[in-house]
């Protein structure tokens, strides 16, 4: 049997939860529904609380299925350690909520998804200073950092206008002055890129997109890549200071995400993640296909007056996107003509699904302005480049004749 370090990206994913004993030689690491776990020993069960030993005491902070999948899923973005949520903005929220403090500083995109964006302003509103900054110039971060700036977040392809952010000039930013350098890769997945590369500290995934891909279950996780040196990072606790300083922050996170917040990944989710996560490398290939196809229809339709995807040369990081990923992702949007309904456009779809989900092996569409930015207002979606007739589309493995006549039909 090949090694770990020798496997492909879909070998490994597949055969990865028997790298550990499973249960009764099954294929799948299997349910485990307990809350609580006994020990014979004493000296075990403390043991396992104060972190000297592998092992589970109490549900809220994991459980032997959701462990699996995080093994996978640090395979998939080569990390030394990973912890798993119930959703992607649990995930998010775990690492303000653990590492950030009132009186810091945060650097964040600009174009950040409605909900991460809600989140920090939050964040403000408890002590934390944010900056929203242009991300697709990393001078533009560098100009943000105050001698307070404890992080900065980025997403890999911003949702739904498709910015591509400056991902490693941002890393070398960060690394001048020994900032904590967060990448969301949810939009890219660890297929088309790892934030390690760019010299991403942690790597946030909402595993409810593509990695599970069915639109099946809800599911975040957070992995510290190793590259950050967590002795020059003021908050961490003393109680999370161990050994190994590589696992000091992840340490924290695990236990305050999860024992203090509770927002934990339960073991049922954690089994459909989990085997979706099998198939990524081969749906996102063919979501990519089918997406750089319609957009490339799209951009040529007279009822269409601008198309959004990294994959297109018109793109303003064609180029930089070219460069850092495997393929241009399965995530478009684009603005109609004067005069056109986006709605009556949406309406005429019969193949395409009406949902605001992103990830999922079927295509589907959401008219931007009017639903998930709609709290936004008019206002703060102009600054943001979201015209009242987006139409954002996320891209399945549909035959791809039968998406463009999908869309032919429904434009007219």
């Amino acid at each position: 049997m090949t090694t770990n370090a020798t496997r492909g990206f879909t070998t490994a994913i597949l055969h990865s939860d028997r790298d550990a004993t499973i249960e009764h030689g099954a294929l799948h690491k299997p349910l485990h529904v307990s809350v609580a776990y006994g020990y014979r020993d004493a000296h075990d069960l403390a043991a396992v609380f104060q972190g000297k030993q592998s092992g589970h005491v109490y549900g809220r902070q994991g459980n032997p299925t959701s462990s699996a999948l995080e093994a996978k899923v640090n395979a998939m973005e080569g990390g030394v350690a990973t912890v798993s949520f119930a959703t992607g903005m649990a995930a998010i929220g775990a690492v303000m909520l653990t590492l950030v403090r009132a009186g810091d500083h945060v650097v964040a995109s600009r174009y950040l998804f409605g909900n991460t964006a809600s989140l920090f302003q939050t964040l403000e509103a408890h002590g934390t200073a944010v900056s929203f900054v242009d991300a697709t110039d990393a001078d533009d971060v560098a100009a943000a950092i105050t001698p307070t700036t404890r992080l900065v977040f980025v997403e890999t392809i911003a949702n739904p206008r498709t910015q591509v952010a400056d991902l490693k000039r941002i890393g070398e930013v960060c690394a001048r002055h020994g900032i904590v350098y967060v990448v969301d890769n949810t939009l890219t997945s660890p297929w088309l890129f790892r934030p390690i590369d760019v010299g991403a500290s942690l790597v946030v995934n909402a595993l409810t997109k593509y990695i599970g891909g069915h639109g099946n279950a809800l599911g975040g996780t957070v992995t510290d890549t190793g590259r950050y040196d967590w002795t020059r990072y003021p908050n961490i606790l003393d109680t999370y200071k161990g050994a190994d300083a590589k696992l000091w922050a992840i340490t924290q996170v695990r236990k305050k995400g999860l024992r203090d917040w509770g927002g934990t990944l339960s073991a049922e989710q954690a089994h459909h993640l989990s085997a979706g996560a099998e198939t990524l490398a081969l749906r996102m290939d063919r979501q990519c296909a089918n997406a750089l196809a319609l957009a490339r229809f799209l951009a040529s339709h007279d009822r269409v007056s601008a198309v959004h995807y990294p994959g297109l040369a018109s793109h303003a990081e064609h180029a930089r996107a070219r460069t850092l990923f495997r393929d241009y992702g399965a995530l478009l949007s684009f603005e109609l003509a004067e005069g056109v309904d986006p709605f009556a456009v949406l309406n005429r779809l019969a193949v395409v699904v009406l949902s605001s989900n992103l990830g999922d092996n079927r295509t589907l569409a959401i008219p931007v302005a009017q639903t998930i930015f709609w709290e936004m207002g008019r206002a703060r979606r102009e600054a943001m480049g979201i015209a009242e007739s987006l139409v954002r589309v996320s891209v399945g493995i549909e035959d791809e004749p039968d998406l463009i006549a999908d869309f032919a039909n429904a434009l007219g």
